[in-house]
């Protein structure tokens, strides 16, 4: 039988085992998208909305569409708070674990295989949905986790299928943490829907051509917490963390367990739509002439603003801090302007790296006389795809940072 094998080759594989087996080949980058949001964080930034709006969440059906109740603390956070919140319907889903790389080695847990509904096959091969409405299943007289109902999806739980998009349709919040490499196409997803969202992603997503038109009109902006602060997640066991990280969460009262270890993460953000306080907090600052002689920034402090060479009308600002509370003309800002954008103090008119962007607003390209003494200075690809398009002509010939481009309200 042995050499009958050999000679035929190995005997057909499953659908379930080439589904497997093709999961190992992505599982080690599958493994970094999988970060599990701690309860403080979330905590912190629902409760931002609130002081905002203490019924922010009443009578709203909420859709959390990257969360296990099992796994997730958005289903559990949510669960909890069902009653006090006033929800009128919490959705969860689930995706399945045979299209999940991250899930190789999945096995269902007491809570689904003790379920009467439960399905070996569609375990592994199907999404689930969980629902928790006003009633009181275990008549424990509380509505909470316990009297959530579930069931398995048709399809595998995408957030872009037909079923989750219909979930999304009937809710009023899409409230989540997604995979980070899907940020791009979730945001889109839940805000061209016309639903309130609160979700978490990386800062570098106000760059990405999918969120900042959205930011920029106003139909998305960054949350109340977490901006410019660690985050702490949970990865599955296993995933590759930098130790300093590890320690960092451990420092911060997470360390490693049985299914997962901890890692901090700088550069994660909460955005929304939904209104918070902070939000409406104008920033403090000084006039141009102020600037120019007390900045603690040595780029501004007895030196002034420059103009870019390729947009005059418009001064480079190297600081948050170093606005000029009295300049009425657009100016270049670093993007973490976003984390205290107040949209009642300043208008966003364009992203520097948006050269269609930048045109309509007066923008030249940077012509072959910058960029020949951009390269004399020591610069490299000024005039390659992608590259920042506004540029500087002191100390030195060289390309702006990341900037927004922002100009000051009237009545400001």
């Amino acid at each position: 039988m042995a050499n009958k094998t050999l000679e035929n080759g190995p005997a057909p594989k499953t659908a379930r085992a080439r589904s497997r087996n093709t999961n190992l080949v992505a599982a080690k980058a599958a493994k970094n998208d999988e970060y599990y949001t701690q309860w403080a964080d979330i905590e912190r930034e629902m409760n931002a909305y609130l002081e905002y709006d203490p019924d922010v969440f009443r009578d709203k059906v909420i859709l959390l569409p990257c969360d296990d109740p099992e796994w997730s603390n958005f289903a559990k956070f949510f669960a909890l708070h069902f009653m006090d919140f006033g929800l009128r319907k919490l959705i969860s889903t689930s995706f399945a674990p045979d299209s999940n790389p991250a899930k190789i080695n999945y096995q269902p847990t007491l809570f689904e295989t003790n379920a009467p509904q439960f399905d070996e096959v569609k375990t592994h091969a199907n999404g689930k949905k969980f629902v928790l409405e006003g009633k009181d299943i275990n008549a424990d007289g509380v509505i909470n986790i316990d009297d959530l109902q579930w069931e398995y999806l048709e399809g595998d739980g995408d957030f872009r299928g037909p079923e989750v998009t219909a979930l999304r349709d009937e809710a009023d919040m899409v409230i989540t943490n997604p995979p980070f490499s899907l940020f791009k196409q979730f945001v889109p997803w839940a805000v061209e829907a016309g639903k309130q969202v609160s979700v978490v992603g990386s800062s570098n997503a106000t760059t990405y051509v999918e969120v900042f038109p959205l930011i920029k009109e106003n139909r998305l902006w960054k949350g109340a917490t977490a901006n410019n602060t660690d985050m702490v997640f949970g990865v599955p066991k296993g995933t590759p963390v930098k130790e300093d990280d590890r320690l960092k969460a451990e420092r911060l009262g997470y360390p490693s367990d049985a299914e997962h270890d901890y890692t901090r993460l700088g550069y994660a953000s909460w955005f929304t739509n939904i209104e918070h306080g902070r939000r409406h907090e104008p920033l403090q600052l000084m006039t141009m002439d102020e600037n120019i002689r007390f900045s603690k920034y040595k780029e501004v402090r007895g030196v002034g603003y420059q103009h870019y060479y390729n947009f005059k009308q418009a001064i480079e600002v190297p600081k948050v801090a170093a606005i000029p509370s009295d300049y009425d003309g657009p100016m270049g800002v670093p993007i973490t302007f976003l984390d205290k954008y107040n949209p009642d103090q300043f208008e966003i008119i364009a992203h520097g790296d948006d050269m269609d962007g930048l045109r309509e607003i007066g923008v030249n390209v940077l012509g072959e006389e910058f960029v020949k003494k951009y390269k004399e200075d020591g610069g490299t690809g000024a005039n390659s795809k992608g590259h920042r398009r506004l540029g500087l002509t002191e100390p030195h010939y060289t390309t702006a940072y990341k900037r927004i481009i922002i100009r000051r309200k009237d009545d400001s």
